[in-house]
């Protein structure tokens, strides 16, 4: 497992959140990622939990989310993971270009202040891939904190591979 600490927007600070830590890890095509909050979290609104399914727009309240990019491609993944228990896969072909629903399934649990997933990538197949973690916060007042591994100048994108920082090596022989 490699660790990751995110970082708030510096236009977007949390009001609610210290911290957010992130260990990713690789098996073949398979993501696992772990997410662990640090502050206030009574401070933030939380989704309700629900049955887990497929749900679009889910980035518009508290949600984790990862982006991997196998090396040398302009096309990536994006997942979408609410604690609710709800999730979205999407897949681009560049950024922001040619957005649909990606193959990918992840399995999430929620226990506060941790959130893991798994992921099954195959569909993006064994190269090294990039990733870019990320997290959107929403307090209580409704106010937002943007966190990423690292951000671009102006507003908060995390669809920008400037972002995608973190990697991980494609898995050793067949």
């Amino acid at each position: 497992m490699v660790n990751w600490r995110l970082k708030p927007h510096p236009d977007f600070p949390s009001m609610a959140l210290d911290a957010v830590g992130v260990s990713i890890d690789r098996r073949g095509d398979v993501l696992s990622l772990r997410y662990m909050i640090e502050g206030d979290v009574e401070r933030v609104r939380w989704p309700e939990p629900a049955a887990p399914a497929r749900a679009d727009e889910l980035w518009q309240h508290s949600c984790f989310e990862a982006f991997v990019q196998p090396v040398g491609r302009s096309g990536y993944v994006e997942l979408n993971l609410s604690p609710s228990g709800r999730w979205a896969s999407y897949a681009f072909d560049g950024r922001r270009e040619g957005m649909r629903d990606a193959l990918v399934v992840p399995v999430t649990a929620w226990a506060m202040p941790v959130l893991t997933a798994t992921a099954d990538l195959r569909e993006i197949g064994g190269a090294d891939w990039r990733i870019g973690l990320t997290m959107v916060v929403e307090a209580i007042d409704g106010t937002k904190s943007f966190w990423a591994l690292t951000h671009a100048p102006g507003p908060p994108d995390f669809h920008n591979p400037d972002c995608f920082i973190a990697t991980l090596p494609a898995p050793d022989g067949p």
